[in-house]
C-alpha cells in the first residue's frame, strides 16, 4: 500500500496497466461495436461527421478492472468495486446497442447504487461540517443513491464533446489523489483510494487516445456510467468518510461545471414543460461551440476550469498552497483566451451543427 513519501512509484504502476489494457482493448470493442450496430451515426444531436462506435465503455472498464485486479488487492472492497464497474458497464452497453428509453437506463441507475449502498454497504455514513458532525444513520443509504445517481447522470450529460467527459474524470481522478495523499499521515485507509484513483485517471488517459477530437469511438451510457460511479464510489471510500469539515466538497468543487450544467438543465427543461430526461443542444459544451469554439477547444476550456476549481476544492481540504496552481491555470486560461480572440479575430457566435436545423426547438 502507498506510503507518504512513496505514494507516486506504488501508484504508477496501476495508472500504467489502466492506461495499456484500455489502448489495447479499444480496437477490440470498436470492431464488436460495428458487429452489433452500436454505432452512433451522424446528425440531430450529433456533431460529429462519420459512423463512429459507441461502446467504448467496455474498454474504459476494463482497463480499470484489470489493473485494480491486478495491484488493488490490498484495497478495501476492491472486489465489490470491480464487480460494480462491470454489472453497469455490461447493463448500460445493452442501451448502447438497442436505445432504451430513459426510464429504463434511470432503473439500472437505482438498482446499482442500491448495490453499492445496501448490498455492499459502500455508504456515506457522516458528513462533518464546523461545529457540527452530522450521523446519518438510516438516512445513509438514499443519501448515497442519490450521490451516486447524481454523479452517474452528471457525467453522462457531460460527455457530449469528444475528449470532454474522459478528460474531466482524469482530472477529477487526479484531485481525488491527491485528496487521499494529503490524509495519509492521519488516515493509511486513503491507500486504497490513492490507487483506485491512479487506475481511474490512468483507464481514462488510455481512452483519450482515441477519443479526443477528432474522436474514432464514444464512450456511450456505458463510459459515461462507468466513471460516473466510479467517481462517486471513489469518493465516498474516501473523501466522504473523512472527519475534516467540508470534506465533500473535493469532488463537488471539481465536478462544478458539469453538475450545475445538470441541475440548470433540469430546471430549465421543467420550466418549458418537458421532462427532465428530454434531450437538447443547450448544455454549457453547445453553447461554447455555438460561440464558435472547436472541440479541441471546448474540452481543453473544460479542463482548465476542472483543474482550477479541484485545486481550489485542495485548498479547502488543506492544500493550501495548491492555490498557486490554480492561479497559474487561470493565467493560462487568460493567455489562451486571449490568443484565441486575437487569432480569429473574435468570437464567431454560430449555431452549433446540432443546433443549425432547429434553432428554437430541443431535439429528441
Amino acid at each position: 500500500m502507498p506510503t507518504p513519501q512513496h505514494h507516486f512509484l506504488v501508484a504508477l504502476p496501476i495508472l500504467l496497466v489502466a492506461v495499456a489494457v484500455t489502448v489495447a482493448m479499444v480496437p477490440v470493442v470498436r470492431w464488436v461495436s460495428f458487429k452489433v450496430g452500436a454505432v452512433a451515426q451522424p446528425g440531430g444531436r450529433n456533431i460529429h461527421l462519420r459512423p463512429t462506435a459507441r461502446l467504448g465503455g467496455l474498454a474504459l472498464a476494463a482497463g480499470f478492472v484489470v489493473a485494480v485486479a491486478i495491484f488493488g488487492r490490498g484495497v478495501a472492497d476492491w472486489l465489490q468495486i470491480v464487480l460494480i464497474a462491470v454489472a453497469v458497464a455490461a447493463l448500460l452497453a445493452v442501451d448502447d446497442i438497442l436505445d432504451l428509453p430513459y426510464w429504463t437506463k434511470l432503473v439500472v441507475q437505482i438498482v446499482c447504487s442500491l448495490l453499492v449502498a445496501w448490498g455492499f454497504g459502500i455508504t456515506i455514513s457522516y458528513v462533518t461540517l464546523p461545529h457540527l458532525d452530522l450521523h446519518l444513520a438510516w438516512a445513509a443509504i438514499p443519501v448515497t443513491v442519490i450521490w451516486l445517481v447524481g454523479m452517474q447522470n452528471s457525467i453522462n450529460l457531460l460527455d457530449g464533446v469528444d475528449g470532454l467527459a474522459a478528460g474531466v474524470v482524469a482530472i477529477v481522478g487526479a484531485v481525488l489523489y491527491l485528496a487521499a495523499v494529503n490524509r495519509l499521515n492521519v488516515d493509511p485507509g486513503q491507500g486504497g483510494v490513492i490507487l483506485l484513483s491512479a487506475a481511474l485517471v490512468g483507464c481514462c488517459l488510455g481512452f483519450l487516445v482515441f477519443n479526443f477530437a477528432p474522436a474514432r469511438i464514444f464512450m456511450g451510457d456505458s463510459g459515461s456510467h462507468v466513471l460516473g460511479m466510479l467517481v462517486g464510489v471513489i469518493t465516498i471510500l474516501g473523501v466522504a468518510k473523512v472527519t475534516v469539515a467540508l470534506a465533500l466538497f473535493v469532488p463537488v468543487v471539481a465536478l462544478a461545471l458539469p453538475i450545475g450544467d445538470t441541475g440548470y438543465a433540469i430546471w430549465r427543461r421543467r420550466r418549458e414543460g418537458v421532462g427532465f430526461a428530454h434531450a437538447d443542444a443547450r448544455h454549457l459544451h453547445h453553447r461554447l461551440l455555438a460561440l464558435g469554439l472547436s472541440q479541441r477547444e471546448t474540452a481543453i476550456a473544460f479542463y482548465l476550469v476542472t483543474a482550477i476549481l479541484g485545486c481550489v476544492g485542495l485548498a479547502i481540504f488543506g492544500h493550501h498552497k495548491i492555490l498557486a496552481v490554480a492561479l497559474g491555470l487561470l493565467v493560462v486560461a487568460l493567455i489562451l483566451l486571449g490568443w484565441r480572440i486575437w487569432h480569429r479575430g473574435g468570437f464567431s457566435f454560430q449555431k452549433s451543427p446540432s443546433e443549425a436545423s432547429s434553432p428554437d426547438q430541443p431535439r429528441p
